[in-house]
């Protein structure tokens, strides 16, 4: 059987005596909230301190779609196989929808807020909550919320850890409540409910919240309250070799990289002066059998590396490197890092395909930014390269690593004149943005017939007002 989930109003430290069942685990029975007012008018932001926390066993759901055109399906993982989830849970990539339903009552007990919340196991300040749980936890460290291809996720909380809920409603839309005492009611939607086989009086919380006038309204909610992505504070060391490898073969056999392209997302159009620029976010993930990992080695006295590819077999042992191209020294606003120059390149075609624009973004640094596929077997989960600090190097290094994983993506937004598509000239009608991995095949990998992926735009409008279109990709607008 799947492991059940309750919801008690308990302190978190007290799971410790009680982790025979998964729970929402509730800090306290009361919440003060202040309310900030701005020339906006009055907003409350407040934090209920509910925690989903596992018990002997994890709760693991993967969700994951065969390609574009098919649906989103979403599956309970558990010791005793599998259990689909309802339609409506999963809708994207981002985790579970209508989780939670909150009820704010005044004190004349007349219902002044009722919503829901999705929910997303998968929480940056996840933590153990008893002494005897596993040290570290598996899972990713956030749903995807961002990217609209993605292909397969995971999410999870690992036996014995917790997970925080959302407390506001879907999409962080803030509202407002004079100060006064209210009461609160949390249930875990009926859905839910029925797929963790919980009984009513176990998936709802009671609460008072007292809503009090801010000691600082000038603070805004932005500054006090952070909902945006979160980053990790760990920052590891990528050391590389200290000198540059023999001269080595590709392995014949053995795990490589696959790297593949997304389609264009994000894609927007915005005119500088009489000039116009299409903007788009281009993704390249790696779909193979290990990590794409390379070493850049300084030449002396210079702002360039000569890079290479390292091979590992299926013990991740280290097997082989070959040359792979070159490493630069990007010292324009805005990057000051080293870019690995023969990872992508970005093209606007004609409507017959060819040729039209190619865009100024040709070197990259590379680094995890998406879960593309955490369903695939071998997907690192809690990839260590994240953002650019932890791969990109500075400007005295005298060499970097730059790593691509298993199931990961590294996506670049292009919203630079110099990093977009400037269509200035071009007339009216039907192009394509065209995403090509390993464009000068310098890199070794499983495949090389699925690096390109191209999506279809539309100009219009005049030379004082360009317009664009963007058709969705089997029902995806993103």
């Amino acid at each position: 059987m799947p492991a059940t989930l309750a919801i008690v109003g308990i302190q978190v430290a007290d799971a410790a005596a009680t982790p025979d069942g998964v729970r929402l685990a509730a800090t306290g029975k009361t919440v003060k909230v202040e309310r900030y007012v701005s020339e906006e008018g009055g907003n409350v932001y407040f934090d209920l301190g509910l925690n989903v926390v596992a018990g002997p066993e994890a709760l693991e759901i993967r969700a994951k779609r065969k390609s574009y055109a098919d649906p989103i399906v979403a599956d309970l993982v558990g010791p005793q196989g599998k259990k689909r989830l309802p339609a409506g849970t999963v809708t994207d990539m981002s985790g579970l929808k209508r989780f939670l339903t909150i009820t704010i009552k005044n004190s004349k007990g007349k219902v002044v807020k009722l919503y829901t919340t999705d929910f997303c196991p998968n929480t940056y300040d996840s933590v153990r909550t008893r002494p005897d749980a596993p040290a570290q936890t598996p899972y990713p460290m956030g749903c995807n919320e961002e990217n609209p291809f993605t292909l397969g996720s995971v999410w999870g909380i690992q036996a014995g850890w917790s997970a925080t809920t959302s407390d506001m409603p879907a999409g962080d839309k803030r509202f407002d409540l004079p100060v006064g005492k209210y009461s609160v009611t949390v249930m875990v939607n009926q859905a839910y409910r029925t797929l963790f086989a919980m009984p009513t009086k176990d998936a709802t919380v009671a609460l008072t919240m007292n809503v009090v006038k801010a000691t600082d309204d000038a603070r805004s909610l932005d500054t006090k309250h952070d909902h945006g992505r979160q980053v990790s504070d760990y920052r590891p060391e990528y050391r590389v070799a200290a000198t540059r490898p023999a001269a080595g073969k590709i392995p014949a056999t053995g795990p490589k990289p696959d790297l593949r392209s997304l389609p264009a997302w994000g894609i927007s159009m915005h005119q500088e002066g009489k000039r116009a620029y299409v903007d788009f976010g281009a993704t390249v993930w790696n779909s193979g059998t290990s990590p794409l990992l390379v070493d850049g080695f300084r030449r002396s006295g210079k702002g360039l590396m000569d890079a290479y590819q390292y091979f590992f077999d299926a013990q991740g042992n280290q097997v082989g490197a070959v040359p792979a191209g070159t490493m630069e020294w990007d010292a324009r606003a805005g990057h000051f890092h080293w870019h690995f120059t023969d990872f992508a390149q970005y093209n606007l075609l004609r409507s017959d395909k060819k040729l039209a624009v190619r865009s100024g973004k040709e070197a990259f640094c590379l680094a995890n930014t998406d879960q593309v596929d955490y369903t695939i077997p071998l997907a690192k989960w809690r990839p260590e390269n994240t953002d650019l600090e932890t791969s990109c190097g500075t400007q005295s290094s005298v060499g970097v690593r730059e790593v691509l994983d298993i199931g990961n993506g590294d996506t670049y937004t292009q919203d630079r004149p110099g990093q977009s598509f400037d269509v200035t000239s071009l007339p009216n009608g039907t192009y394509y943005i065209q995403v090509k991995a390993n464009p000068a095949g310098k890199l070794s990998e499983l495949s090389t017939t699925n690096n390109t992926a191209v999506r279809k735009i539309v100009l219009g409008g005049t030379a004082k007002k360009r317009t664009l279109k963007v058709p969705a990709v089997n029902g995806i607008k993103g």
